[in-house]
């Protein structure tokens, strides 16, 4: 048996930089990945030039049972802090939009940088290693693997949530929490694509392709970018953010007309163009083949001097407020992050340390803290780890 300060079980973000910041401390650090590399959902991320951070993170981007639990963490390892690595490193990158941070040349840079940091810090890294077993010996944890037994004196648990299970996700960080008796909150698919209800799949279905700016709303929370129609339902930035507080049963109001204002623009073209068509009108505010559908189904098209001023009143609040009622996500198949994880109330915010199990630490997707799109859950999964880093 071979005995280490600090065993980590996952070789992801939150992981990674906890054994880099344990390493520099001096302790002996061991990370255990049961895939054949760590890094995997980093190499995948931002189209494989990945999103690691957002100039814009605040607790607000944050969704948790305790939205308080991240504050600590944020705000002693920032955005800014990690942009200094990266600067280090010789890293290039920029600011695409919304204060999102990608390389300019590929992710794996990043993974690079992280296992660069570990050499320096003198961390091991095992890959291809399965735990199959958790429990607590004489000197604090053991873990069965097979590779043998590995004993430490710290276990961090910073192995993911479920989204993308073809790069290696499991339920193993939540079920590891449930045998040492910590509450797991229920986890779902987040920043995640929507399916269409059947109706709504006959009438849009041949829609795939078609992308057009939104404002999507579901209760209270609103998001404006992009919305694209898919085989299946409707994705793109502005449906992945709303995913993460829509649930079975709730409405969608889309603005597919977020840049115009009120039906001014309906009355102008009345009165220049009173022989055009509704739908030859709103092809050029939607894209056509959006504009042509929603007349078939939805609005009818005749010569805008046809319409009454009502009319056209009505016309532009029922785009300005699209009615949509998906029936479910896509799953974690296609899901950025997952919703959900170990309950924030049993873990210390400055530390990610077990209230319940000195010596165990949770940090990253596992935990119940999930980001908006944009680069906030790789800074949760840097804040995390450098939380726990630091005194485990």
């Amino acid at each position: 048996m071979i005995q280490y300060d600090v065993a980590v079980i996952g070789g992801g973000a939150a992981g990674l930089m906890c054994a880099i910041e344990a390493g520099k401390r001096g302790r002996r650090v061991l990370v255990i990945e049961h895939c054949d590399r760590v890094g995997k959902k980093i190499l995948i991320s931002g189209g494989g030039r990945c999103n690691f951070t957002n100039l814009n993170v605040t607790p607000e981007n944050f969704l948790s049972a305790n939205p308080h639990f991240c504050k600590s963490a944020l705000a002693r390892y920032t955005q800014s802090d990690f942009i200094v690595m990266v600067e280090r490193h010789g890293i290039a990158y920029h600011e695409k939009e919304l204060g999102q941070l990608f390389c300019d040349q590929s992710a794996q840079l990043i993974v690079k940088m992280l296992t660069d940091e570990c050499r320096l810090a003198g961390v091991g890294i095992t890959v291809d290693c399965k735990v199959s077993g958790v429990g607590r010996g004489a000197n604090g944890f053991v873990l069965k693997t097979n590779r043998g037994l590995v004993e430490s004196s710290s276990l961090v648990v910073g192995s993911g949530g479920l989204s993308v299970p073809k790069m290696g996700a499991t339920s193993f960080g939540y079920e590891i929490a449930k045998n040492f008796g910590h509450s797991v909150v229920p986890t779902r698919a987040a920043l995640v694509p929507l399916i269409f209800a059947a109706d709504d799949w006959v009438r849009y279905k041949d829609l795939s392709g078609v992308a057009l700016p939104v404002r999507v709303e579901c209760g209270r929370q609103s998001f404006a970018n992009a919305m694209l129609f898919t085989h299946r339902g409707i994705s793109g930035p502005a449906i992945l953010q709303i995913s993460s507080y829509w649930k079975p049963g709730d409405e969608l109001s889309v603005n597919l007309l977020p840049l115009t204002d009120s039906d001014i623009w309906l009355r102008k073209r009345q009165s220049s163009r009173p022989d055009a068509e509704l739908k030859t009108v709103l092809g050029e505010f939607l894209p056509k083949r959006l504009a042509q559908r929603l007349c078939e189904i939805e609005l009818g098209s005749r010569p805008l001097r046809q319409y009454s001023l009502r009319d056209l009143r009505g016309i532009c609040e029922r785009l300005q407020n699209w009615r949509l009622r998906p029936s479910e996500t896509e799953g974690y198949r296609t899901a950025e992050v997952t919703l959900g994880g170990v309950d924030t109330a049993e873990l210390s915010s400055t530390t990610m340390e077990s209230k319940i199990v000195p010596g165990l630490y949770f940090v990253g997707e596992v935990v119940d803290v999930t980001g908006h799109l944009g680069g906030f859950n790789f800074q949760w999964a840097w804040s995390s780890g450098h939380a726990a880093g630091q005194v485990v």
